[in-house]
């Protein structure tokens, strides 16, 4: 929920979506991309939905969302090795993606996050982190560079400030930007375990960085408190530790779903509380298992 504003001294409350959608990804070495969407209801559990098809099957996109529209950008498939294309959708719907334009140069191994107004993507083995604005069509534009390249990172936001972990090698940083300008991504602190190819999501106030790989597949999960600077804290275990899953949430409840790990690629859907500390809890099961998916919703965070 968000206080949108007072009448007569009491809060007027608008709640916000709870729908999350997952984009594209691997069902397995050789195997074509997947170009489908699928979706859940985060505030209660079971298993996905079909939602409708992305313009092309791709994984590694970066994703992002408004309170009404989810953005899928860049990303790599069997057909097309890179691709610029930015495509949405519409949350509350189902249906297929649509042309929005393209990223300033075609990468994969991207990340997005965004508030209700601006989406972030970077990745790519660069420093540059690309924005658009969401309520409208075209081309991404210039934002700034993160301190480190961006490979299968990891990152979560406030309306106001977006927290990245650029994820280029095995990496405990944590970065910042201010979403409403532009420029140059400062030093956050640091995760308490090195790792890249994980998934981030968050609350208002948390941002959570899941699992990934270093190696082995950590099934740490770790959270910050996004207003402030310093290192992360552990906050608890998801059910397996994997690399390359998709997360999604609302103001309360954060979710994982895929990926993979030494004994194969993961359907399962995790589920936690935001504000509080703890493990994760099963939620479901994706239509198939898959990794490098994307994950993104219409009550997250940043909105």
């Amino acid at each position: 929920m968000k206080i949108i504003g007072t009448i007569a001294s009491s809060n007027f409350i608008e709640e916000l979506g709870s729908r999350g959608i997952f984009l594209g990804g691997n069902p397995g070495p050789g195997e074509n991309y997947f170009n489908v969407i699928q979706y859940i209801d985060i505030t209660t559990t079971g298993n996905a939905t079909d939602f409708g098809d992305l313009t092309a099957g791709k994984g590694f996109v970066g994703s992002c969302a408004s309170e009404t529209r989810g953005i899928a950008a860049g990303g790599y498939g069997l057909v097309v090795f890179a691709t610029n294309v930015i495509e949405y959708v519409t949350i509350a719907t189902t249906g297929n993606g649509t042309d929005f334009g393209d990223l300033t140069t075609a990468k994969y191994y991207m990340s997005g996050c965004s508030n209700s107004t601006r989406g972030l993507f970077y990745g790519g083995g660069i420093q540059q982190i690309d924005y658009i604005t969401i309520a409208t069509t075209g081309n991404a534009a210039d934002f700034g560079d993160l301190n480190n390249n961006s490979g299968i990172g990891m990152g979560s936001a406030s309306s106001t400030r977006a927290v990245i972990s650029p994820g280029n090698t095995t990496t405990n940083v944590i970065d910042y930007v201010t979403i409403a300008t532009t420029g140059n991504a400062i030093d956050f602190g640091d995760l308490t375990v090195s790792r890249y190819a994980g998934a981030a999501c968050g609350s208002p106030t948390r941002a959570l960085f899941q699992t990934g790989y270093n190696g082995a597949w950590p099934n740490v999960i770790d959270y910050v408190t996004i207003a402030t600077t310093g290192n992360a804290t552990d906050f608890g275990d998801v059910t397996e530790g994997r690399s390359s899953p998709g997360a999604c949430s609302t103001h309360t409840r954060g979710i994982l779903g895929g990926g993979e790990n030494n004994t194969g690629l993961k359907n399962i859907i995790d589920y936690v509380t935001i504000a509080t500390t703890g493990n994760a809890t099963d939620f479901g099961d994706l239509l198939q298992a898959n990794t490098t998916l994307a994950g993104t919703s219409n009550g997250h965070g940043g909105l």
